[in-house]
Formats: C-alpha cells, sequence, structure tokens
C-alpha cells in the first residue's frame, strides 16, 4: 500500500522567484510574434512579402525550439506585457504593502509613457506591439496602437494613477478611450463594433468588448454619455452573436470559427466590467448563460485549462491564467474559488519549470514547448498569480496550496 505524502507550495514566495527572473532580463524578453524583428529576415527582399512574412512568423512561432537567437530577434520590452507586469505588482503591492512593488510599478509606467503611439497621427493616448505583425487578413507595422494592447496598458495605468493621486496617469488612461471611439469604432457588414486595429473591419468579440467596457467606465468617469451609449451599442451586438449555449466563436472571419477557452474568458470578464461600471443588470442573463458554459466546457475535474471547446490540447499557461480570472471576478460561488485552487495546483504541477523560475509555454499531447515568452507567458502568470495570492489573503490569510502526491 503507497502513503501519500503531502507537499506545500509557497505561492507568494513562487510568484516573487518568477518576478526576480524577469526582473534580471529588465522586463524583456522574446515573443510568440517577434520573429519580423529578426535582423537577418530584415536583411533580405523577403522582408517585402506578405507570404513570406507570414509563414516566417508562424515557422518561429510554431517551432518547439528557439530558433530567434540564431535569428538575431533581440529580446524587448512589450507594452501589452509590461501593462500586465503593472497590474500584477499593484495586486502584489495591496497584500504586502511593500513599497519595492510600489516603485517597480512606477518605473514601469515612466517606461510606457514613452511608448506612446504617434500622438500626432492618432490624437489620443494608445499603444501597439514592439514587433511587426503579420496575419492572415492584414499587417501591422510596430508600434501601430491596437485595442488590446491599449486596453491593458490603459487599465494599468488609471490603477497606478488612483493608487498615488498622479491626474496625469488617470488623464492619460481615459484618453485612450477617445482614440478606441474615434479609430476603432466601425459600421459594416450590418454589426457595429471596436475593430483590433485602425483601418481594418476583422471583427472579434474579445476586443470589441474589451474597448467597449474601457470606453463606457471612461465614459462614466468623464460624465459622456455619448461614449456610454457607443460602447453599448457595441456590447449588444457581441451578446446577440452569443450562441444559445452561452459561447461564442472567436470573430466573424472564416479563419475565427473556433471557441476557446481564454478568449472567452476575456468576453465574459468585459461583460462583468461593463455591467459594474454601468450598474446595470442587462447583460446578466449572458454573463450567466456564457459562464456556465465556460466552467462545464474548459476545465477537466482536476482543474486541467483546456484551450478549446472540443479539445484539450494544447496546454497552455495562458489559458491557466485566464481561468484565475474568469473564476474569480466572474464567478461567486463557493466552487468557483475551489476550482480556481485546482486550477492554480494544475498550472503549477504542469506548466512551472522550477529549476528556471518560469512557465513554459505550451504542451501538446506530445511536444512540450519551453520557450520563455515574456508577454504570453510570463506576465500572465505573474499577474495572474498575484492576484490570486491578493484574493486569498483578502478573504482568508495566508495560503499555501497543497498538493498530493504519491
Amino acid at each position: 500500500m503507497s502513503s501519500m505524502l503531502r507537499t506545500e507550495t509557497d505561492l507568494p514566495s513562487l510568484n516573487r522567484d518568477l518576478l526576480d527572473d524577469i526582473r534580471a532580463d529588465n522586463y524583456a524578453g522574446y515573443d510568440p510574434f517577434d520573429s519580423l524583428n529578426s535582423r537577418v529576415l530584415q536583411a533580405t527582399p523577403l522582408k517585402h512579402s506578405a507570404f513570406a512574412r507570414l509563414a516566417w512568423l508562424q515557422l518561429n512561432k510554431r517551432s518547439p525550439v528557439n530558433l530567434r537567437p540564431f535569428l538575431m530577434v533581440p529580446k524587448k520590452r512589450n507594452p501589452k506585457g509590461i501593462g500586465l507586469f503593472i497590474s500584477g505588482l499593484l495586486q502584489d503591492y495591496r497584500r504586502t504593502g511593500d513599497g519595492f512593488y510600489l516603485e517597480e510599478a512606477r518605473q514601469l509606467a515612466d517606461w510606457l509613457l514613452t511608448q506612446n503611439s504617434d500622438i500626432a497621427q492618432w490624437h489620443h493616448s494608445c499603444w501597439g506591439y514592439h514587433f511587426d505583425w503579420q496575419a492572415r487578413a492584414f499587417y501591422v507595422p510596430a508600434g501601430k496602437p491596437n485595442i488590446i494592447t491599449t486596453v491593458y496598458v490603459a487599465r494599468a495605468l488609471y490603477e497606478l494613477g488612483e493608487l498615488i493621486s498622479d491626474p496625469r496617469l488617470i488623464e492619460i488612461a481615459l484618453d485612450s478611450a477617445h482614440f478606441i471611439s474615434r479609430h476603432l469604432y466601425t459600421e459594416t457588414d450590418e454589426r457595429c463594433f471596436y475593430a483590433y486595429i485602425p483601418g481594418e473591419n476583422a471583427f472579434v468579440h474579445n476586443a470589441s468588448l474589451w474597448g467597449a467596457a474601457w470606453c463606457a467606465f471612461a465614459g462614466r468617469q468623464q460624465n459622456n454619455d455619448a461614449l456610454v451609449q457607443q460602447a453599448l451599442k457595441v456590447a449588444r451586438l457581441s451578446v446577440s452573436e452569443q450562441a444559445e449555449d452561452g459561447s461564442w466563436m472567436y470573430g466573424a472571419r472564416h479563419h475565427h470559427q473556433f471557441i476557446d477557452g481564454f478568449h472567452t474568458g476575456y468576453n465574459l470578464e468585459a461583460l462583468c466590467m461593463l455591467r459594474d461600471v454601468l450598474d446595470s443588470n442587462e447583460f446578466d442573463c449572458c454573463i450567466e448563460k456564457g459562464y456556465r458554459y465556460y466552467v462545464s466546457t474548459f476545465f477537466e475535474a482536476d482543474g486541467t485549462a483546456k484551450y478549446y471547446n472540443h479539445s484539450t490540447y494544447p496546454l497552455d499557461m495562458h489559458s491557466f491564467a485566464q481561468a484565475v480570472f474568469t473564476l474569480l471576478k466572474v464567478g461567486s460561488r463557493p466552487e468557483d474559488r475551489l476550482l480556481s485552487d485546482k486550477v492554480v495546483q494544475r498550472a503549477i504541477n504542469l506548466m512551472y519549470l522550477p529549476q528556471k523560475k518560469q512557465f513554459i509555454y505550451q504542451k501538446s499531447r506530445w511536444i512540450t514547448n519551453r520557450i520563455n515568452y515574456i508577454r504570453w507567458t510570463q506576465a500572465w502568470s505573474y499577474y495572474a498569480l498575484a492576484f490570486y495570492n491578493h484574493h486569498v489573503a483578502a478573504t482568508e490569510g495566508p495560503f499555501l496550496i497543497r498538493e498530493k502526491t504519491q
């Protein structure tokens, strides 16, 4: 008969180790989509070919071997990643009261203010990625603003500005909603939505809903009812396209016809923010139906976070991280908290590399991709665990996750 041994993981210490490893590289690193920054590619005529750019990007994104050092892709900071780190640092500051976290957040915010996309062109605060990006539908040069980066950066700057009573940060953060409203609001094909980037009309629900949530928030803060009403109009479109079972397709285009966990989580979190900002029950039915679908579809019994509605694989740290936010922000039942505990435990069991103090990117059924991605993996991991640790400390006091092993 085998005996059961109980081991304990000190989650705050684990997350501080993760942060220390990130700080050792000055919050810079690689990204799944950064390979167009390759100095090798940029030295060839292939850089002008959309097909070559897409193939090059996909090759490097899918390869479990990190080719970037050989292709001379530099490690860099990513504005969205820095926004996530600020949000995580503020969670750790609120939990501990340690000024170290607040000072780190201040310094990163100062850097973000230098990364604002061209104000002469866009007229408002906005941010983009630090790399050229080739998608099937469009090409985005480095620095061109997008809605997701802008929203996550603005939310982080606003939270910091509120915490340290800095009206400049608050003003810059709220100003970004006017970029979204002015440059991303789109009416086409009988839809009204916020586009991902200016000048393109690809429609994806999570981007549009996050834009709606942030515009509604800014509109309420600035007593701008037109901004609020536009946000409501956009959100209602996504609500109307929710399937009867509570799910959403990722987007409208033919290659966007899939349903995955973390984008579903984004949709629900954004709708909850919109509901809370407006103190409205208009979206309650949609949120309840979507959350029921999310919990019943995207988790194994042991807390493993599934990627797709029809497939567990690939296991992706992004799925685990967003699950923490969705379960604790959207869910309110004791069983939601218990599931979040399982999710965190499984993330550590399956995705954490204790020797490197990093989380891995993805696991398929046969291949593990351990490439250290700063925005996609480590920033989300740090923020999610910091949020979880703060939530647990606020509700229960110090918490050690207990894992049973043979």
